[in-house]
């Protein structure tokens, strides 16, 4: 939303070398971003009139009933029904008191009547918007339903319908209002936050074990309080309209008390004979609600939340419509233990979203264990099931996703006895189990300080209070070599570089008492110094706590270098396991094979072209019959186009799910030969395919579709590894 727009935009200013900011910087000023900009648009023309036309309209509405009551209630039967003239400049009424000053008292009804209703009718939207996600599916469900009903119909309608559920008068009037702008205002904020709810600091937090209410009120209401302003802001002149027309039509204020709507009706019956009576309080509700209006479109300037008048609206994004999948057969469960007490131990995982015509099955039948103080990585291409197996295992696959598994165990503990937001599970995947996801621009909250992220951690879980929770979070970013730990947690996470949020993002992690780290390619985007700072420093955290580490990666060398084991996952399952240190000499499956024969190293000959893989990765909606690498692979028969293999022993420590493994030492061989062309005649391409294969580019990216993005690389300095008891 606008706090997060504005905050990633901040954050492309680069740091000086080094990532150190400049020691005059550290009196800044740090706030919400933003301030600037508000004050820039007070000083343009739609600002100034606005916020002029507003302060007028308040200032009518505080101090007319003190100047002019007097006036505006003395009735003078020798002036009945008189027009305009010097001393009464909007004539008189039927009791001959002077309509003008009249029209100026009845600001302050006017105006305090339609805000108690705009605020009646935010408070019960944002009730209704937000539960959704308080109530969980079935009484979410309910709620979504009772609000589309509502907004189906108009607002006035709905308006003279609950004045006359609530009969006449200016308090049935003010909630007949306020609940007919309540739908309009609930569909909003359950958009809202339904775009913020799949956030990975959304996700991180709930890792911790923070409650529905808390993620709530702490990590969703904020970064969605910019564009509830504003429509606010707006909706506070569409209430005073709305009230001025059931006080005109009889069902709001009532004698002896007056608002503008009801001097317009009194002032209807005299039009022809003196009409100023009748089109002063029009003008002055055409005047208050458009002081509203250009109040909330200067706000929505200052804060970046786009508006009607700019011709663009906030639209929810739609997900690409899925087909059916294709029926498999699980793996088979878990390999042979190695030596190590498992820390977590997964059999039978499978992960579905619903489609047009069934399930899709994204994960189909994998199994692993991580044993304590292990490092296993995860490689594969994007739309593998990498990392929707993490986000299964940690158990944050919200609806309308569908985890299903034989065993999931961590620590010994069962995570499918109970739900997943269950006391269990969030005591104990809040303490014992970390996520460091990819990006940490993205996983941290926009409007809070790193400090306080990682505070909240030790709060919810360690009882700590909140100096010693900030005492804990301070530690920890010295810990994972953040210089200047106690200034970096005052900062906001766009005041920090790629390299140093990476490592705030593992201090969250350490915040609890990890026994297992889940780390989702914790190096994309970074650049190669940052990156072999940021996996020494998980390597040295597993060295000295004994701490269990999934890593997932697209990168095989990276995997290689870091873990003992290694997992190689294709269309949503284990297609080959085994130890890291025989990955490059023994593995088997001809898709490993061809992940490493596509990352060159110093002995590649750079007059050959790169070596790829032909084809594209199935996608889950259309996994196909047999082995699903088969259309890809040069050693594919006809047992592969119709049987799927099973994940296979084929020695200790090693497991293969292929037909036909390869035993040769010549790594992707049958991918490319010495021209850049296949010399497989059964691998399936097309012309498109074999062209960018023979010159060694990749297909176009438009033609890739969504398993083909990548991130694209942030522009960064390296940021050296201080060390502790070293000068920065």
């Amino acid at each position: 939303m606008a706090v997060e727009f504005e905050a990633l935009r901040a954050g492309e200013e680069q740091e000086p070398q080094g990532g150190i900011r400049a020691d005059a910087q550290d009196g800044d000023v740090r706030g919400r971003p933003g301030g600037n900009r508000l004050l820039g648009v007070l000083r343009s023309p739609l600002g100034w009139c606005a916020a002029t036309l507003l302060l007028l309209v308040l200032l009518l509405a505080v101090f007319a009933p003190l100047l002019w009551s007097g006036r505006a209630d003395a009735i003078d039967t020798g002036q009945i029904l008189q027009g305009s003239s010097g001393r009464h400049w909007l004539g008189t009424d039927n009791l001959g008191r002077d309509i003008f000053y009249r029209l100026l008292v009845a600001t302050r009804l006017s105006i305090a009547l339609a805000l108690l209703a705009t605020a009646l009718g935010v408070a019960t939207g944002l009730v209704l918007g937000v539960a959704p996600a308080l109530l969980g599916r079935r009484g979410g469900r309910m709620v979504t339903a009772v609000v589309n009903v509502a907004v189906a119909f108009p607002g006035l309608l709905l308006a003279l319908f609950f004045a006359v559920v609530f009969g006449v008068g200016a308090k049935g009037a003010v909630l007949a209002i306020g609940f007919a702008m309540a739908p309009g205002f609930a569909r909003l904020t359950q958009t809202l936050v339904a775009s913020l709810s799949e956030r990975d600091y959304v996700h991180a937090a709930r890792v911790a074990g923070v409650g529905r209410v808390r993620v709530l009120t702490r990590h969703v209401l904020p970064n969605v309080s910019d564009p509830l302003i504003v429509n606010a802001t707006i909706g506070a002149g569409g209430a005073l309209l709305a009230f001025s027309g059931l006080s005109f039509l009889g069902l709001g204020v009532q004698a002896p008390s007056y608002d503008w709507g009801r001097l317009l009706g009194e002032g209807l019956n005299g039009i022809y004979t003196h009409p100023a009576a009748a089109l002063a309080p029009g003008a002055a509700v055409v005047i208050a609600g458009l002081a509203f209006n250009l109040t909330g479109e200067a706000v929505a300037k200052a804060v970046g939340v786009p508006t009607a008048s700019w011709s663009r609206a906030l639209r929810p994004t739609k997900s690409p419509a899925a087909t059916p999948a294709t029926a498999v057969v699980p793996v088979a469960d878990d390999a042979e233990a190695p030596n190590k007490q498992p820390v977590l131990r997964v059999e039978g995982l499978r992960v579905s979203f619903p489609g047009p015509d069934g399930p899709v099955t994204a994960v189909r039948g994998v199994g692993f264990r991580v044993g304590e103080g292990e490092a296993v990585g995860v490689v594969g291409e994007s739309g593998s099931g990498k990392s929707l197996t993490a986000l299964a295992v940690s158990r944050l696959v919200e609806h309308p996703g569908a985890v299903d598994a034989d065993r999931i165990e961590f620590l010994g503990t069962s995570l499918l006895t109970e739900p997943a937001h269950g006391a269990v599970n969030r005591r104990l995947l809040g303490t014992s189990l970390a996520m460091v996801f990819q990006d940490p621009m993205t996983s941290f909250n926009p409007t809070m300080r790193i400090g306080r992220q990682l505070s909240e951690t030790a709060e919810q879980h360690l009882g700590s209070s909140r100096p010693e929770a900030l005492s804990r979070a301070v530690e920890r970013l010295r810990q994972v070599r953040i210089s200047a730990a106690e200034r970096r947690a005052t900062q906001y996470p766009h005041e920090l570089s790629g390299g140093m949020r990476q490592r705030a993002m593992i201090a969250l992690a350490l915040m609890g008492r990890p026994r297992l780290i889940v780390a989702d390619e914790p190096t994309t985007a970074l650049d190669v110094t940052v990156q072999r700072q940021v996996l020494r420093l998980l390597d040295r955290i597993r060295a000295a706590d004994g701490v269990a580490l999934l890593l997932i990666s697209h990168d095989i060398n990276v995997v290689a270098q870091t873990c003992d084991r290694v997992l190689v996952m294709y269309a949503g399952r284990i297609v080959e396991e085994l130890p890291s240190d025989r990955l490059l000499s023994t593995a088997q499956h001809p898709y490993t094979r061809a992940l490493i024969a596509a990352v060159p190293h110093m002995e590649t000959e750079l007059d050959r072209p790169l070596t790829v893989i032909p084809g594209r990765p199935v996608t889950p909606d259309r996994i196909p019959a047999g082995c699903a690498f088969a259309a890809r692979c040069p050693f594919a028969q006809d047992r592969c186009r119709t049987d799927d293999p099973r994940l296979e022993m084929v020695e200790p420590g090693h497991r293969v799910a292929c037909w036909y493994p390869q035993t040769d030492a010549e790594h992707g061989a049958a991918f490319i030969g010495e021209r850049g062309e296949l010399t497989a005649e059964d691998a399936e391409l097309t012309a498109v395919d074999a062209e960018f294969i023979a010159v060694g580019a990749e297909p176009a990216a438009e033609e890739a579709g969504p398993t083909a993005e990548e991130p694209e690389p942030t522009a960064e300095e390296p940021e050296p590894l201080v060390e502790e008891g070293e000068q920065p």
